[in-house]
Formats: C-alpha cells, structure tokens, sequence
C-alpha cells in the first residue's frame, strides 16, 4: 500500500491533532427530533462521518469538496446502512464497520441480519456488488469501529480488528445452516432464501408468506476488552486493538510517530483466539485518553 494511503494509526494522529470530541463542531446534527430512534440515527451517521475524517485529516476542513477529493484518494468504497463495511481503504486496504452504542458503554451491539467478521470476502452475499468490484479484491481485515456518544461528544472510541474479536465465518455459517436445516424439517413450504428461512403461503388462501431473519448481537469490545480498555474518568477515550503482525505491516512513519508521543500508551497483550480460547494471539494495545 502506498504511504500516501492512510491506515489506522491516522486517527490517533489525527484526533490529538483536532483536539476535540466534541462532533457538533464538525456535523450539523438535527435537533427536536420527534423520536430518539431519529436522534440517534443522525448520531450514528455523524460518527461515520468523523471516522472517515480522522482517517483522512479532515475534521477542520470546512469545503465540503475538498473532503469529498480526500475520500476518494483515500478510499474505494463508502457503503450504506444496511450493507457492511462503512467504509473501505484502497489498495487492498482495511475495511471499517463503524458502530454507534446506544445507552452505557457496555452495551451489546446489533448486527442485525449480518453476523461477526474476522474477514471480509468479496464473495460474500451481505455486501454488495460495488463494494466486490470496487478493486481487485478477495480478502480484506475488517475493524469494527465503536463509539458512545454522549450530548454529541465522543466519549469512547474502541477500534478492533476482526480477527481479535470474531470467530472464523464457519463457525456462524455452522449455527445458521444448523437453524435453517431445523426449520426446513416441520413440513412448511420453504423457498430458497438468504435468510434463515422463508415459508410460502402460511395462510388458507395462499397469499401471506413469512421472513425468518436472524438478529445477531456480540457483546462490544469497550465490554470485550475492559482490562485494557479502561474508564480513565477523561472526556476522550480511544483504544485499538490489533495483532502484532498486523501492527508491523503499518506505515512505519506512522509508527514512529506514534511509539515517540507519550500522549499515546502502547502495550504488547496476549489475547485469547477467538476460534480456540485455549491459544492466545500475540497482539498491540493503543489508547490515547484526553
């Protein structure tokens, strides 16, 4: 990857260099909303914008053109709510799932019909066609980007690699055919689907069918990895979580600039693999609390 392409050191850099959490200095955020669901909807959406911002180094840039020419050098493809990843680097770059938690800080998340990913693969039926054609692709690490707001200020920040908190897709796809070959057994009129099951004609006349979709959570990772994520009692909290040979394919520049700012805590940790609890991973813990 070229060193012009950002990576995910840049938001450490980025955010000390900001100096705020404050996101309503930034993001117009719609008041008066005639329900929480819609406050919080705009909330989230304000975290994906902050996130791609602190990627690229825009969060003091006001021309909106001038965000939209950083994106696009920065990255190959911005999804959509309903499917993943949010946002995705170039060059084969890492993809990011951005999560706004709703209420404490330890919280689970819903992933809704979409379960954990340790990787993403562009052959996977949950994104869509212009995120696998987007590059030259098949397998990307994926960071799940999770934030609490609190009265539009980012209070905490968790940032974790896939592979540090997911178990390999078989396992999920394992529970999910278990579910579908049960379901398939009661007699019912099944049609082929991609969720867990579609049943045909449930009523007399024919005419009502039923969706049966999976709802997926996992506890996040402020909850996953509270020994290293701490609650320093400071307004700003941000921690990454990634493996070691992750870690040492980054911009070395970046690197350095981060291992030389005493502002940011790095630790080596042993974390237990999420496939096999019984081998640990060698992994890399960053936090900047402000």
């Amino acid at each position: 990857m070229s060193d012009e392409i950002t990576n995910i050191l840049k938001v450490f850099l980025n955010l000390k260099k900001f100096g705020t959490n404050n996101l309503s200095k930034v993001y117009v955020i719609p008041k008066n909303k005639p329900s929480i669901t819609n406050r919080a909807n705009h909330m989230g959406e304000a975290l994906e914008f902050f996130m791609k911002d602190a990627l690229c180094g825009t969060l003091i840039e006001s021309n909106a053109q001038k965000k939209r020419d950083e994106y696009s050098k920065n990255f190959c493809y911005l999804g959509n709510q309903n499917n993943p990843p949010d946002i995705m680097i170039k060059e084969g770059g890492d993809a990011i799932e951005v999560k706004k938690i709703n209420g404490t800080r330890f919280n689970d998340l819903a992933l809704n019909s979409s379960y954990p990913k340790a990787k993403i693969y562009s052959n996977s039926p949950m994104i869509t066609n212009a995120c696998a054609t987007c590059e030259t692709w098949t397998e990307r690490d994926i960071i799940y980007a999770v934030g609490q707001v609190e009265n539009n200020k980012l209070k905490f920040l968790a940032l974790v690699y896939g592979d540090c908190y997911c178990a390999d897709a078989e396992i999920y796809e394992n529970v999910k055919k278990k579910i579908t070959e049960g379901i398939n057994k009661t007699g019912l009129e099944f049609s082929k689907t991609k969720e867990l099951g579609r049943v045909n004609k449930v009523d007399p006349l024919g005419i009502t069918n039923l969706r049966i979709r999976g709802m997926w959570t996992i506890k996040n990772p402020l909850s996953v990895f509270t020994e290293y994520f701490g609650n320093s009692g400071k307004e700003m909290n941000i921690y990454l979580v990634l493996k070691k040979e992750k870690y040492n394919t980054l911009n070395k520049k970046d690197k350095e600039l981060i291992e030389k700012d005493k502002d940011f805590k790095i630790k080596d940790i042993k974390i237990p693999n999420p496939s096999n609890p019984a081998k640990q991973l060698n992994a890399i813990a960053i936090s900047y609390e402000k």
